[in-house]
């Protein structure tokens, strides 16, 4: 026989399926589309197969999971009351997060905590209760808050985070101090875990023994650099120039540790300061003075020693075109720590500004008595977000 016709008598294997018609390689392709609001409505405009695809509930989870570490700035909350700052057609439909409770109005003091991974963490204070809300979807759990967490004799702060890959459950760490018979002061976190239901163990350490006893902590926001948790805290008590320092909670190992802040940076108000992701990654902290942001970094040398470094200084008058003569003065509102965007407040306007690029918005006029809290998520369906029609409504806001 032939090699021609041992040619012709071999089975001939079926052409490959072109790639955008198998499913599964489409879903790998949807999945890397940037995480604007806007992307996978546009998507699901392609045709009826494309919105099958992107409107599965299984590929929204894939979705928010592949983009939890660079979700959109979608806005911020005001206390409790959100915000859109993107532009069309990510600008997120006014009114669609709500924030209250079987959707009834508690009335009371709420203080929020933070927020992170598409969940924002609030202390209702009258009724000692803490609130994890998933604003897409009205979704709220309550936790009862630890005994040694009063607001009425301690200062607390608290974070809420979920853990690499799940995007179930949710984790919710408080931290706050205490003075014993001793006069000594210590840190305490405790944890909770939405998947056992309760709070763990009382984790401690002790505070720097020149820092003062009976001592009522200051903590800013949480932010999460690697895998710890980071506090700026500072006695309101104390009469020295230095802030006290820097609060870390190891998720990994759950254990506390006390880092110090450069020396050079003076304890004028603790709010002028802000813990971050430092420029190329690890630990940094902004400390804003007058109409200059000063960026540190920490760094660690060949012995493994950390010290802390001036990465840059930014002029901000010059940035956003301050008439420093009029008595303006700038305010630090607001931290959004996976896009390193801070809030800024003059007598008149609400600036945001990304730190590596320098690039500013002016927002709006803001509330001298508000700071504000930017929500970060992702925000994922196809023309049903949430379950209902957002992706609709945000295109035609184009």
């Amino acid at each position: 026989m032939s090699c021609d016709e041992m040619s012709r008598r071999r089975p001939r294997s079926p052409p490959p399926v072109p790639p955008l018609d198998d499913d599964n390689l489409l879903s790998e392709i949807l999945l890397r589309l940037p995480p604007d609001p806007s992307s996978l409505p546009r998507a699901s405009l392609v045709s009826k197969r494309w919105l099958g695809l992107v409107s599965d509930p299984g590929f929204s989870r894939r979705f928010r999971l592949h983009h939890r570490g660079n979700p959109p700035l979608l806005g911020f909350f005001d206390p409790l009351h959100f915000v859109p700052t993107m532009d069309p057609p990510n600008r997120v439909p006014d009114g669609r997060f709500s924030l209250c409770p079987d959707g009834k109005d508690w009335g009371g003091i709420f203080m929020p905590l933070g927020s992170r991974h598409g969940l924002l963490l609030v202390f209702h204070l009258s009724r000692k209760l803490l609130l994890v809300s998933d604003p897409f979807n009205v979704d709220q759990h309550r936790l009862a808050v630890p005994p040694e967490f009063d607001m009425e004799s301690a200062r607390f702060s608290g974070a809420v985070f979920r853990a690499t890959g799940d995007i179930l459950h949710f984790q919710v760490v408080l931290v706050t101090t205490e003075t014993d018979e001793q006069q000594h002061t210590r840190v305490i976190a405790r944890v909770y875990s939405s998947e056992t239901g309760g709070w763990g163990d009382r984790i401690s350490t002790p505070l720097p023994s020149k820092l003062p006893t009976k001592s009522r902590m200051d903590f800013t926001m949480g932010v999460l650099v690697g895998h710890s948790l980071y506090w700026l805290f500072n006695d309101r008590s104390a009469t020295a120039e230095i802030l006290d320092g820097i609060l870390e909670f190891d998720l990994e190992r759950q254990i506390l540790a006390v880092k110090p802040v450069p020396v050079d940076i003076l304890k004028k108000n603790i709010y002028q300061f802000q813990v971050m992701r430092a420029d190329g990654g690890g630990l940094g902290i902004l400390f804003l003075s007058n109409f200059s942001a000063q960026l540190w970094k920490m760094e660690t040398d060949s012995d493994g020693v950390a010290s802390w470094v001036l990465g840059k200084t930014v002029e901000l008058d010059m940035l956003l075109s301050l008439n420093t003569e009029d008595g303006e003065s700038l305010i630090l509102q607001g931290f959004a720590e996976y896009n390193n965007v801070v809030f800024l407040r003059t007598h008149t306007n609400l600036f945001t500004i990304q730190l590596e690029s320098l690039q500013f918005k002016k927002v709006f006029k803001p509330n001298f008595m508000t700071h504000y809290h930017p929500f970060e998520s992702v925000y994922a369906a196809g023309t049903g977000i949430g379950g209902g029609h957002d992706g609709a409504e945000l295109l035609r806001n184009t």
